[in-house]
């Protein structure tokens, strides 16, 4: 997760993921917008990760982690908040390589030093995607790729009233309940082509637009939410590439990576 952008001692504060990490980790695990309908899609979309240096971008307690490691990846985890750091080396266990990072900042890693990077509903928390994209685009080796989601810029607009410009960035906040903790969270809402513009301005191909549905597993699990999430718009997935350098460039990036 990012940093707060309030960091007082006002309870109120948005965005807190210390102060509620244990609640919100215990919800992630198993509901079913989380666990039956964005971690799989985000699986999904990976495919086979067997030998694959990955990034998880905004790990928070780490399930995505734990399964793509399971799936055989070499998995690195940041997050800006260190209680939830906590927890997913916790779960992960003393030897995973977790840091704390913020994503408004420089990554702390060599260029071309991952295959690919996960990024799990964090994007939307940035008012300013640039920074953070080139310097994805940075450690990703040449060929990698950006694997994101994000909550639906359509969604976000046609539920706040009054309804903003849709072809502004603007932020708004909103209530949630985790484990029967009400907490106030502030996401920054962007028109889709703002959002394709951000990855091809940082370098980025567009591989996957995706609109996903739920497990199906989550159907007797869930029966009214899984009604509703599966006939309406939810996140939003995008798969991008860090395009290769054309044959014969002389651009060494690709092998020096490989092997760093």
């Amino acid at each position: 997760m990012p940093a707060s952008p309030d960091q007082s001692a006002d309870p109120t504060r948005v965005n807190d993921y210390d102060g509620f990490a244990e609640a919100y980790a215990a919800d992630n695990e198993n509901n079913i917008q989380n666990a039956y309908y964005e971690r799989p899609a985000m699986l999904a979309l990976a495919g086979d990760v067997a030998g694959r240096r990955i990034l998880d971008a905004g790990c928070g307690a780490g399930p995505l982690s734990a399964a793509l490691r399971e799936r055989g990846a070499d998995v690195t985890g940041i997050d800006a908040s260190a209680g939830m750091l906590a927890l997913a080396r916790r779960r992960l266990g003393d030897d995973a390589d977790l840091r704390v990072a913020d994503l408004s900042d420089p990554l702390p890693f060599a260029d071309g030093a991952f295959d690919d990077v996960v990024a799990s509903l964090v994007l939307h928390y940035l008012q300013d995607w640039g920074p953070t994209l080139a310097e994805m685009r940075r450690v990703l080796r040449p060929g990698g790729r950006l694997i994101a989601s994000v909550q639906h810029p359509f969604v976000d607009y046609a539920i706040q009233d009054p309804r903003p410009d849709y072809f502004a960035t603007t932020s708004y906040c909103d209530e949630f309940t985790f484990s029967g903790r009400s907490v106030r969270l502030r996401f920054w809402r962007r028109p889709l082509h703002a959002m394709t513009d951000a990855f091809t301005a940082a370098g980025f191909r567009l591989a996957v637009l995706s609109e996903p549905q739920p497990d199906p597993a989550a159907r007797e699990l869930f029966p009214d939410d899984f009604q509703a999430l599966s006939t309406r718009i939810g996140f939003l997935f995008f798969v991008v590439e860090a395009p290769p350098p054309p044959a014969g460039s002389g651009d060494r990036s690709a092998s020096t990576a490989r092997t760093g």
